[in-house]
């Protein structure tokens, strides 16, 4: 039997093998026994699912052996995206289950434990129900049976408290929605036809193959909204599998940075919205939204990369925004959690305001710097896990790159060099393979080139 490792965002693994009755009872039994150690059966536990391969057959599983052990136990009634449970976990002060593999390939699935607090379990927590896994539940009370009910209507009513709806309407914006066959689709559009805004929404339907697509809204997996953005001159926005990512197109069918909408996302924030407050981002965010920051006067917060870090930043500190750069974001007054559905209507909100293409607004926010911020990660493999540090060892001697000097680093996560000229390069190993992910950024593409070149040679060495 394979280890059952809890991940940066929960525990993920190939359906039908890892993920199975077996593994999944073991998680659910360390689940139960972490909460009944930390509040009895004094607080519910809420279960969602998205569109995958059986996650609702095992979210069924998992109710009915909780409510089996004597917990009040609700279970949603249809595909949930995760930060609609999230913020229900906040408003029912409960425990909640989420069976998601989130971006990750079709045939993946997995479990996400999220805290009344609506965000990721902190590392604290995930150690303990990790070290209870290969034990049994044994506090057993009376047997009750689990609800199915809709955690939808909360959400909206919150949304519509957060979100200038009216404003969105009366700019006549249309857009273009790829919903990736996510969890996220139907829910959107609801909204949007709510309010009578335009929209020409897609792929709304359950497909456990997410339409031969990862379900990760990367430029990639999108070509036919790129090309439908092309032919319309409407924006394209876009969510992952679960609902907590987001992918945006301009008119002109060129995709957006999550960089660069985290950026434009809180300027819109302060200068339409009068939010105050810090700005966080994960250390492989770009070196742009510390210069932003620096800008604005806005004090910034930097984490390890993974949106659990941004969610404890958000519950300790004033935090306008946070994102990072894999395309997750939330802000001040929402869940300490991403969410792929209020960043998507953030640029909406952001076009009504300002009363331009979003075109003209990248192109304003980008002219706010002297220089491009170009962006790439590449993945390593190597022979084993015990190379990674190693290697990252090695990094730490590195005083310069051709003519570009390092004039810092921080080992915040991995290693991060920064150079004289604001270019970045950040090395980190993955937590659960043998590779290292490196992410450069710089204003140049020959730069990139350069560097790349330079990393792969040296880990060769």
């Amino acid at each position: 039997m394979s280890e059952i490792k809890f991940g940066t965002d929960g525990w993920r693994a190939i359906l039908n093998k890892d993920f199975n009755i077996e593994n999944t009872l073991k998680v659910t039994n360390a689940i139960a026994i972490y909460i009944y150690n930390t509040t009895k059966f004094d607080k519910k536990i809420i279960i969602g699912y998205d569109p995958r391969n059986k996650a609702d057959e095992f979210a069924e599983f998992i109710a009915k052996t909780l409510s089996d052990f004597g917990f009040n136990v609700e279970m949603s009634d249809k595909i949930i995206a995760t930060p609609v449970l999230a913020y229900n976990a906040t408003i029912k002060n409960a425990y909640a289950i989420m069976l998601t593999a989130s971006h990750n390939p079709s045939e993946y699935l997995g479990i996400k434990f999220i805290p009344p607090y609506g965000g990721p379990a902190e590392d604290s927590t995930v150690q303990i129900i990790t070290e209870n896994i290969e034990n049994k539940f044994e506090n057993k009370i009376e047997a009750k049976e689990y609800k199915k009910v809709s955690f939808e209507k909360d959400y909206i009513n919150h949304i519509k408290n957060i979100i200038n709806f009216e404003k969105i309407k009366a700019s006549g914006i249309k857009i273009n929605y790829d919903a990736h066959h996510g969890a996220a689709g139907k829910l959107f559009k609801e909204i949007l036809d709510s309010y009578k805004i335009k929209n020409n929404s897609t792929n709304l339907e359950r497909d456990i193959n997410f339409g031969g697509f990862m379900p990760d809204p990367k430029e990639k997996y999108l070509p036919k909204l790129k090309q439908t953005c092309k032919e319309t001159g409407n924006i394209g926005l876009s969510n992952d599998g679960d609902g907590d990512r987001f992918g945006v197109f301009d008119e002109n069918g060129v995709f957006i940075s999550p960089n660069d909408i985290i950026g434009m996302l809180f300027n819109h924030l302060v200068k339409n919205k009068g939010y105050k407050g810090k700005l966080a981002k994960t250390v492989g965010a770009s070196y742009m939204l510390d210069l932003l920051a620096k800008k604005k006067n806005v004090e910034i917060i930097e984490t390890p990369v993974g949106f659990k870090w941004l969610g404890s930043a958000m519950r300790h500190n004033d935090v306008i925004i946070a994102g990072e750069e894999s395309g997750g974001l939330s802000i001040k007054g929402h869940i300490p959690e991403k969410d792929g559905i209020i960043a998507n209507l953030l640029i909406m909100e952001l076009i009504a305001y300002e009363g331009k293409k979003l075109c003209e607004l990248h192109l304003d926010f980008l002219n706010e710097f002297n220089r491009k911020f170009i962006n790439e990660r590449i993945d390593i493999k190597l022979e084993s896990k015990e190379t990674q540090d190693k290697i990252i060892n090695k990094f730490k001697n590195i005083e310069k790159i051709s003519e570009y000097k390092v004039v810092r680093t921080s080992s915040l996560d991995g290693l991060k060099l920064y150079f004289e000229d604001t270019d970045t390069i950040l090395i980190r190993k993955s937590g659960t393979e043998p590779l290292l992910r490196i992410y450069i950024e710089s204003d140049k593409e020959e730069k990139i080139n350069l560097f790349k070149s330079f990393i792969q040679n040296f880990i060769k060495q």
